[in-house]
């Protein structure tokens, strides 16, 4: 949620800097994830000047540009080489001096500096408007009125707006401070805590509100009471729609809503002011002077405001007008032949409550998340529905004009009743591990609008304020006292007590560890993308089986991620546009899919990304390039680290997003894919360097490594013998298959195969090339002779020469 300094000191009785607010109200639990500052015109037109043309003389070297004389207050006046058709003796200007940045409409920032310009040095800029922000007007300079004083900074003459943004966390539970009285209310109660002050919310006078007149009096009846639980509206007649005044569309915009007009304007302002929807109806719309809250058949075709026609579910609550036609989706968005124009006149204005659920799903089922419907599915307070109302239409007359042409009409059926805790204060002190006075507790509890119904010397029972609906047990109130307290002030209990669990799958977090610690050992870092993603990064094939959501709140991440290959691929892009061009990263995660009987399922993944270099450059040498060979040797690393052994890597044909991709086999189970990311797929994400990527079944490796057991036994007392063999083969033979048919020959002594050399010329022959590879032998009963280590590698090159036409080089 984003909150305005400046109008949130509209409610506050004293005045708190940025930075201590901003700790103030992470500390009493509404986070503050970000505060920015606000400009409305950028820099703040900070260092442009007013200056007064002295001399506009022809340029003599450019026909089309002028030499001016501009006196800005200070100094000697400056000459300044300016190119605008409109530039004249005696007009006052806005002058960019030496060293002062502008921000034009468009383009880059510019600082000015001295210029030489067609043989003639220029000191500053004469500006225009879109050069300094002001509108996107370039026809010439700006001209200001004869009578502004000259030296009057630019700044002081526009008075720009300026703020200070805060972007708050809100968690679901704290309806009440969505919006600035809201958290005004808290800070009060904070600062009433802390100071020793009694500090209350300013709130803005209704006391002068009545009824002009009874000239357009409409009647409210409500068919659904449940839905609907309170409805209040009153009449406004003879207003004038147009732009709002500056400071309500500065208001407007430094939280980010566009202004449209002076009524629209002030709904919006209402519902950041109190966190009350309103809406606004042309009252020239209402058939028959009725408004009636019900439920329309299924079906029932309706026109909203954005022009789309939407069919109706006998579950969504309308507001209707006498001929029972829908006017608006009760709480979530208007229609399109009851909203105000340019041209209405008279307006109904509505303030009501409705019920959370039944907005929520509303909302959601025709995908319409408005700022009314978000505050309305999370409950508002039902109490101050009237209050808003008057506040609004005193606002509307005005800014807008017209009179109050009806008596406020509130039907409320069931008046909400509060609800009342009981708060023990053992219980407090155990829950908090504070000891609290209960003096203290009676003034946080009073100054957040809680009533006092009875206290004791062990508990205190209160009623909760009813902009607080979600305060029924004790323990929240535990939670509210320790809010305005400081979650900082909670003391570090010196003995902390737990019940001890068992976990259900001890080895699948202790290989999760093992891989982990491993990857980070090597230079990887481990990163955690989100599982919705883009159903635009996959084929029909992909999404055939893909879980789609129903009601995604962005258009870019409407799917469970079937593969994890693209929300890393984000990851590295986000890291390349930032200069990490040398990139390891790897995730745990899942992928998800479903079946045509609907079942749906949940795979977890090792997943490992390479781009850029492994090695840095070095006074020693160059670096060295991710490439295939390194992933794989990632990859076998880890499959050995875990205990899988007897896995087989093999070339995949069918590498689906990979190009030179291997899969890792045991017992026909595909347990990993790697390779090296196509071009195209990357084209996608604009990542122009190679990416390298592997995907581990960590669930089959949960499977294999259950399989295998730990056996311990004597290290070996002889020692390895090595032996070198080259053969010439032909060019497009992997080494994977001199891999497979050496291990086919089945040799208890042979330890490892290593290929440590390839040779490729001319003299081998046409496509040939010859590979140099190790094998190492270990007898743990005895030393073996030449004899037994000839033997075995007789059967070693008869079976390459035999299976691979391998020639050996002897």
């Amino acid at each position: 949620m984003t909150i305005s300094y400046n109008w949130l000191h509209d409610y506050l009785p004293v005045t708190i800097e940025p930075e201590r607010l901003s700790k103030l109200l992470t500390s009493v639990g509404l986070e503050v994830e970000s505060l920015e500052k606000y400009e409305s015109l950028k820099g703040g037109l900070k260092g442009l000047v007013i200056g007064e043309v002295l001399a506009a003389e022809k340029h003599p070297n450019a026909d089309k540009l002028t030499v001016t004389k501009v006196n800005i207050g200070s100094g000697e006046p400056l000459q300044i080489v300016c190119g605008a058709p409109n530039v004249a003796a005696g007009q006052k200007v806005v002058v960019a001096t030496v060293g002062t940045t502008i921000y034009p409409q468009k383009g880059d920032p510019l600082t000015m500096k001295i210029a030489k310009i067609r043989s003639v040095e220029s000191y500053g800029m004469i500006c225009a408007e879109d050069e300094i922000g002001l509108s996107d007007d370039h026809a010439g300079i700006l001209v200001l009125p004869a009578d502004v004083k000259v030296g009057t900074p630019a700044a002081e003459y526009f008075k720009p707006y300026t703020d200070w943004i805060y972007e708050i966390g809100l968690t679901p539970n704290r309806m009440d401070a969505m919006s600035h009285r809201g958290v005004a209310r808290d800070v009060c109660a904070y600062l009433s805590y802390h100071d020793n002050k009694d500090l209350t919310v300013v709130a803005p006078p209704i006391g002068n509100f009545k009824v002009d007149n009874n000239s357009l009096p409409i009647s409210v009846t409500i068919e659904n009471t449940n839905a609907c639980q309170r409805y209040a509206g009153v009449s406004i007649a003879n207003v004038t729609v147009k732009e709002s005044p500056q400071w309500l569309q500065d208001k407007l915009r430094a939280i980010g809503q566009r202004p449209i007009n002076n009524i629209v304007d002030i709904t919006n302002f209402i519902l950041h002011e109190t966190g009350q929807p309103l809406h606004a109806f042309d009252a020239n719309a209402i058939s028959g002077k009725k408004v009636l809250v019900k439920n329309l058949s299924e079906g029932t075709p309706f026109v909203t405001l954005d022009e789309k026609e939407r069919k109706l579910s006998a579950e969504d609550l309308m507001i209707c007008n006498g001929n029972s036609e829908g006017m608006c989706i009760a709480g979530v968005f208007g229609g399109r032949h009851s909203g105000v124009t340019n041209n209405t006149k008279n307006i109904f204005l509505e303030s009501a409550w409705f019920n959370p659920v039944d907005i929520r799903k509303t909302s959601f089922r025709h995908g319409l998340r408005t700022d009314a419907a978000t505050r309305f599915e999370k409950n508002i307070d039902i109490s101050n529905t009237v209050n808003v109302l008057k506040r609004a239409a005193l606002l509307i007359k005005e800014l807008a004009g017209g009179e109050i042409a009806s008596e406020v009409v509130d039907v409320y059926p069931t008046p909400a009743q509060k609800s009342q805790v009981q708060l023990k204060y053992p219980f407090l002190r155990k829950l908090s591990g504070k000891n609290y006075p209960a003096d203290s507790v009676k003034k946080i509890l009073i100054a957040l609008g809680f009533d006092i119904v009875k206290e004791s010397a062990d508990d205190i029972l209160v009623a909760a304020p009813l902009s607080k609906p979600d305060i029924y047990l004790p323990a929240d109130l535990v939670e509210e006292i320790m809010r305005i307290d400081g979650l900082d002030n909670v003391e570090i209990p010196q003995a902390i007590t737990i019940s001890p669990s068992v976990e259900t799958d001890r080895n699948k977090h202790i290989y999760l560890e093992k891989t982990a610690n491993y990857l980070v050992g090597v230079g990887f870092n481990e990163i955690f993308t989100n599982s919705i993603t883009n159903a635009a990064y996959f084929d029909d094939n992909e999404l055939s089986t893909a879980v789609k959501l129903l009601n995604n709140l962005s258009a870019d991440h409407n799917i469970m991620r079937p593969s994890m290959l693209q929300t890393g691929l984000e990851a590295i892009a986000h890291n390349l546009n930032r200069k990490n061009n040398d990139l390891r990263f790897f995730e745990f995660g899942k992928t998800y899919s479903t079946s045509g009987s609907g079942k749906y399922n949940e795979h977890e993944h090792v997943c490992l990304y390479i781009t850029g270099q492994v090695q840095e450059d070095a006074w020693k040498g160059k670096g060295t390039a991710a490439d295939i060979f390194y992933l794989k040797g990632i990859v076998a690393r880890i499959l050995q680290l875990t205990g899988i052994s007897k896995a087989t890597f093999a070339p995949l044909t069918e590498g689906g997003n990979m190009v030179n991709a291997l899969q890792i086999t045991i017992n026909k189970d595909v347990i990993a894919r790697l390779g090296q990311v196509k071009p195209q797929e990357l084209k996608r994400f604009d990542i122009k360097q190679p990416v390298f990527y592997a995907d581990l079944d960590f669930e089959l490796m949960l499977k294999y490594i259950s399989a295998t057991s730990i056996k311990a036994k004597e290290l070996p007392r002889q020692l390895p013998v090595r032996r070198d063999l080259a053969m010439v083969v032909p060019k497009s033979l992997p080494f994977a298959d001199v891999e497979s048919t050496v291990k086919k020959v089945k040799l208890d002594k042979l330890q490892s195969i290593q290929l440590f050399d390839i040779f490729e010329s001319e003299k081998l022959g046409a496509d040939k090339k010859s590979l140099a590879v190790s094998f190492t032998f270990l007898d743990e009963e005895k030393t073996p002779t030449d004899k037994d280590i000839d033997g075995m590698m007789n059967k070693i090159m008869n079976a390459l020469e035999t299976t691979l036409q391998a020639e050996i080089r002897k």
